[in-house]
């Protein structure tokens, strides 16, 4: 049991990533001292306090104030630093991304290459700054000079992206903390749903009428958990309500490789999509069965050799390193099946422990019994992505990620995912649909703004235009004025 006692309660988020970066699923409470005489308090930020408390010992206690930067912002980085420094220092352990505990990394360098910095400024900030470990300063390098390039092609912040959630699943896997129900068990709710997705388009393409809509991305749960009547529809209704003509990409999430059939794809293929993800998450028959999967590894060959017999010449695979039971032998195994296949882009991700899955309701890591080094796992990963002629183009870290590493997209040159790209850089407005989903407004300043959707699918199917309301006032004098 883990106990931080705060002196500034904004230091509060900075402090559980860290503490939870070490110590991966132990119990956490945060206790803020604000405005109480435990300490003494500095309203103005000037002065801040943080302890951590190991089950009755205290193991961390450090300080900062106003001789270790100019204002409260500064002086809160100087504490996350003798945090994560104390912390390295009691573990024995060190961080691979250092103190970075943001979803993206690569932003930072980024922008800092953007400015005209050289690149010895950006690995000085990575590495002496931030703390970070050479090999991911290496990498976050890499990507970002790749995605200047990329994203040279356009002024992205005339246009937008639109990303449509489908909160449907033929079962719950693991690890899933997305908006997902079983599609059995909301059969007759999903007519109605795709009728709020129908208002809600409208109302996108009356509001964004004459503004260049780039990519669209339509994920999930399982968008092809539909069938193919429901997935014409949808897309029937897309083609109404939105002008295509500039749209750079168009991606569904097929995921699941049990709902991948030649109806659907024709489907899919009849209606322009030119970008799909067939997500085995591993090759390992008895670990797909082990996380909730309903289907083989066959199945998702299967799924795969279809697909390219239908002509799709752009296709997306997603593996999860950590999984329950797997070792870097199943590694190897599901790496040796992907390349194979021989996609376009392959998405690596590091396992998640999130709230709502039932993994953590399972009793998190500590139950996964898995043989994997995970920082092996990653190395060997970009190695057999390299051997496929697949670089690394994007990338983002979660909370809770096992082995504080991350998640990291591979493509092919000229193949990179667009929609990721700019999602996770933030160079774009992106309306986003369904459930559980997020809008940004992002404005030519560069400020950022965003506007969630109710995550319960019963509650948003009640409160639809509300969610459509809310993206109005997200959204207005950005893109309209009324």
């Amino acid at each position: 049991m883990f106990r931080i006692e705060l002196q500034d309660s904004r230091s509060e988020s900075d402090a559980r990533a860290m503490v939870s970066s070490f110590f991966p699923g132990e119990e956490l409470e945060v206790t803020s001292l604000d405005g109480m005489e435990a300490l003494p308090h500095d309203s103005a930020g000037l002065s801040t306090a943080l302890t951590v408390i190991r089950d009755g010992e205290t193991i961390v206690n450090v300080h900062a104030d106003r001789k270790d930067g100019p204002n409260p912002v500064a002086i809160r980085n100087m504490l996350k630093r003798r945090l994560y420094i104390a912390l390295s220092h009691y573990t024995g352990r060190e961080l691979p991304w250092g103190t970075l505990s943001g979803v993206r990394p690569t932003k930072l360098v980024r922008e800092l290459l953007s400015e005209g910095r050289s690149e010895g400024d950006a690995k000085k900030l990575m590495e002496e700054f931030y703390l970070a470990g050479r090999q991911k300063t290496e990498l976050a390098l890499a990507i970002a000079k790749r995605e200047i390039e990329i994203l040279a092609a356009r002024e992205w912040s005339e246009g937008y992206s639109l990303y449509i959630g489908i909160p449907f699943c033929p079962s719950r896997c693991l690890y899933c903390s997305f908006t997902s129900y079983p599609r059995k068990a909301f059969e007759e709710r999903v007519g109605e749903y795709l009728e709020a997705l129908d208002r809600e388009l409208s109302y996108v393409g009356e509001a964004f009428k004459g503004e260049r809509l780039d990519s669209i991305y339509i994920g999930g749960g399982t968008p092809t958990a539909l069938n193919a009547s429901e997935l014409s529809l949808l897309f029937d209704a897309i083609e109404k309500q939105l002008d295509l003509s500039s749209l750079l990409e168009y991606t569904v999430e097929c995921g699941r490789a049990d709902t991948v059939t030649e109806e659907k794809l024709e489907a899919l293929k009849k209606h322009y999509v030119n970008r799909i993800s067939i997500n085995p998450q591993t090759m390992s028959d008895e670990t797909l069965l082990r996380i909730g999967r309903r289907h083989s590894a066959a199945d998702v060959r299967s799924a795969f050799h279809l697909a390219r017999k239908m002509d799709f010449d752009d296709i997306n695979m997603d593996i999860i390193l950590g999984l329950p039971g797997e070792t870097e032998e199943d590694l190897r195994h599901t790496l040796s099946e992907i390349k194979a296949l021989g996609p376009e882009s392959l998405t690596v991700h590091s396992l998640a422990l999130k709230r709502s899955s039932r993994l953590k309701e399972e009793g998190g890591f500590s139950s996964l019994g898995s043989g994997m080094d995970m920082d092996a796992a990653m190395a060997l990963a970009t190695q057999e992505a390299g051997e496929m002629g697949l670089y690394p183009y994007y990338l983002y870290r979660q909370k809770n990620m096992s082995g504080n590493l991350e998640n990291t997209g591979f493509a092919k040159r000229g193949r990179e995912g667009i929609y990721n790209i700019l999602m996770m850089e933030e160079k774009e407005s992106i309306v986003a649909i369904g459930p559980g989903t997020v809008s940004k407004r992002v404005d030519r300043d560069g400020r950022i703004r965003r506007a969630g959707s109710v995550k319960d699918l019963g509650l948003y199917l009640q409160q639809a235009d509300e969610m459509i309301e809310r993206k109005i006032a997200l959204f207005r004098g950005r893109f309209f004025s009324s």
